[in-house]
């Protein structure tokens, strides 16, 4: 049975070697958490032109790709590490497509775009090539939006229900990342399912300008 294995939440701290502030660095809360339709309840979102916003309010990361980072890296990660909110056991992350659904507690999710990484999650973990070792890896999360506010804590059962129109998974959508020229039939395949809204308008762009 899928479940949460931990939920994570971030306060302003410096960014190694820069100037600037992140809230990627997230720790483990116990108890009940109260989600909204702007995210985890007191979770600092530092970058609001990159983060945040009504469709990738929670980013979830799981189990099962934490595991293979460890193998490649050699070492345990914790939940966490790579800033999610939520962590989750018993699901395959890579196979989360857009529309899928995620019950916990009396929170429901959708899922709606991958996670592009960027230089902040590369000083984050220490490594300046890690944006790249991220995108190889095709296992990007996922950013989701609050469709029934409510709370949860750690320990509780995830029921997925996965979305019944065309599938685009996370994995497939992240593949696309840096792509000039995305194919046409793939972007109309992703805009029949619920994507961000920032992917939809630039995709319905891309389209335009073709035909």
């Amino acid at each position: 049975m899928a479940r949460l294995l931990s939920v994570n939440r971030g306060k302003a701290e410096p960014i190694p070697a820069k100037s600037a502030l992140t809230g990627i660095y997230k720790r483990a809360v116990y108890g009940p958490v109260q989600i909204d339709a702007q995210g985890l309840e007191h979770d600092a979102i530092l970058d609001r032109r990159h983060h945040g916003g009504v469709d990738q309010a929670i980013y979830v990361y799981c189990a099962d790709d934490y595991l293979w980072w460890a193998n490649e890296l050699g070492q345990r990660i914790e939940p966490g590490t790579f800033g999610e909110n939520l962590t989750l056991s018993g699901i395959e992350g890579t196979s989360l497509a857009v529309g899928d659904r995620l019950a916990i507690g009396t929170v429901e999710l959708e899922v709606t775009s991958h996670r592009t990484p960027c230089m902040v999650f590369a000083a984050r973990m220490g490594d300046p090539r890690f944006v790249k070792r991220f995108h190889r890896a095709g296992r990007p999360g996922a950013y989701c939006r609050v469709l029934k506010e409510g709370s949860l804590e750690v320990g509780m059962a995830v029921t997925l229900t996965p979305y019944q129109g065309e599938r685009i998974t996370v994995a497939e959508l992240m593949a696309q990342d840096g792509v000039r020229e995305i194919d046409p039939n793939f972007m109309r395949r992703a805009l029949t399912a619920p994507v961000h809204y920032k992917m939809r308008a630039d995709y319905e762009h891309r389209l335009a300008r073709l035909f």
